[in-house]
C-alpha cells in the first residue's frame, strides 16, 4: 500500500476522531448546562421559598407581638372601666337625689345669712347646673374609652384556620384608632386628615388579623412619610396633609384605597416598592419588609391585588382589591 494511502487514512480517522470528540464535549457541554439552568432553577426556588418563609415568620412574630401587646392593654382597661361606668352611673342617679333634697330643703326652710354667703361663694347655683352636665361628659367618656377597649380587642383578635366574615369598615376604624395618637401635631408639622369616604360593601371572607396589618402597613408608612417631608420644610409652609381612605365593591371584589397627598415616588422607587428588604428610609428606620408582608397577605393569602400609583409632589395611591368568593 502506497504510504500517501496509509498517511490519508489515518487523517482521515484522526478528523473522525476529533468530530468525535467535538460531538461528545458539545453533548457534555448542553448536559452541563442543563444541570446549571436545573440547579439555578431549584436554587431560586429554594431562595424564594426562604424569602416568603421569612415573611411569613415576620408576619406572625409582629401580629404576636403586636396582638398581645394590644389585647394584654385592652384586658387591663377592661375592670377600670367597668369600675367608672358603674360608679358614673350611680353618681348621677346620688347627684340627682342630693339636687332634689337641697331644693326641698330649700323650699321648706327659712334662709339663713351664713349659709347664704356659703352657698354664693361655692357659685351652689352653678354647681347645680354643671354637675349633672359634667356627669354626662363624665359617662361619655367612659362610653368612648370602652368603644376603644373593644376596638382593641378587634385589632388584636387571632385568625382562626380558616376564613371567616368580616366588617372591613371595622378593621379600618380599628387601625387608625391605634394610630390616632401619630395622626396629632407635632413640633415638626400639623395634625393629618383622615377623610373616610365608605361605600356599601358586605362583610368579607378573610384573615382579619392580618388584613389589620396591611392597613397598618399601609397608613403608618403615609404618617412616616409625612414626617420624614416636614423635617425638610417650616411648619408654616406645610400644606394640609391628608390620607383618604375610600372603599367600593367593583364586580366581584372589594376595593380599598387608602390616598395621601405627600411627595410621592419616582418610577425607580415605584418598581422597587414591594420587594423584600426594599425601603427609602434611613439606616435603622425601616426593615424593607412591611410592603412585602402586606402584598404577600393580600395576594397569596386573599388572592387579591395590592398595587400602587404615584405621582411626584402629587401624592400616591395604595389600592387592595379583595375577592368576594
Amino acid at each position: 500500500m502506497p504510504a500517501w494511502t496509509l498517511i490519508l487514512r489515518l487523517l482521515k480517522r484522526y478528523l473522525s476522531d476529533i468530530q468525535s470528540a467535538r460531538q461528545s464535549l458539545q453533548h457534555l457541554n448542553e448536559e452541563l448546562e442543563s444541570r446549571v439552568e436545573e440547579r439555578t432553577a431549584e436554587l431560586t426556588k429554594t431562595f424564594n421559598d426562604l424569602q416568603q418563609m421569612q415573611l411569613s415568620i415576620v408576619q406572625v412574630e409582629k401580629m404576636s407581638s403586636l396582638g398581645n401587646l394590644v389585647a394584654g392593654v385592652a384586658h387591663e382597661i377592661n375592670n377600670p372601666i367597668g369600675f367608672l361606668h358603674g360608679s358614673v352611673h350611680h353618681a348621677n342617679s346620688y347627684t340627682t337625689d342630693l339636687l332634689d333634697h337641697l331644693k326641698l330643703y330649700e323650699e321648706k326652710t327659712e334662709p339663713i345669712a351664713i349659709i347664704q354667703d356659703h352657698a354664693e361663694t361655692i357659685e351652689l347655683d352653678f354647681i347645680r347646673s354643671d354637675l349633672p352636665k359634667l356627669l354626662t361628659s363624665m359617662s361619655g367618656a367612659v362610653d368612648r374609652i370602652k368603644n376603644i377597649s373593644t376596638s382593641l380587642r378587634s385589632f388584636s383578635r387571632a385568625d382562626m384556620e380558616h376564613l371567616i366574615p368580616a366588617n372591613l369598615h371595622e378593621s379600618i376604624d380599628s387601625t387608625i384608632l391605634i394610630l390616632s395618637y401619630r395622626l396629632k401635631a407635632n413640633e415638626y408639622r400639623p395634625a393629618i386628615e383622615i377623610n373616610l369616604k365608605y361605600g356599601e360593601i358586605p362583610p368579607i371572607h378573610c384573615y382579619p388579623g392580618q388584613l389589620n396589618q396591611v392597613f397598618m402597613n399601609l397608613l403608618a408608612n403615609a404618617i412616616d412619610m409625612f414626617d420624614e417631608s416636614a423635617q425638610s420644610q417650616s411648619f408654616s409652609d406645610i400644606q394640609p396633609q391628608q390620607i383618604t381612605i375610600s372603599t367600593q365593591k367593583i364586580d366581584q371584589q372589594v376595593q380599598i384605597q387608602i390616598q395621601d397627598n405627600g411627595v410621592g415616588m419616582s418610577e425607580e422607587i415605584k418598581s422597587k416598592i414591594f420587594e423584600h428588604l426594599f425601603t427609602t428610609k434611613g439606616v435603622g428606620k425601616g426593615t424593607g419588609l412591611g410592603l412585602a408582608i402586606a402584598r404577600q397577605i393580600v395576594v397569596d393569602k386573599h388572592g387579591g391585588d395590592l398595587s400602587v400609583d404615584s405621582i411626584v409632589g402629587q401624592g400616591t395611591l395604595f389600592t387592595v382589591s379583595l375577592p368576594l368568593v
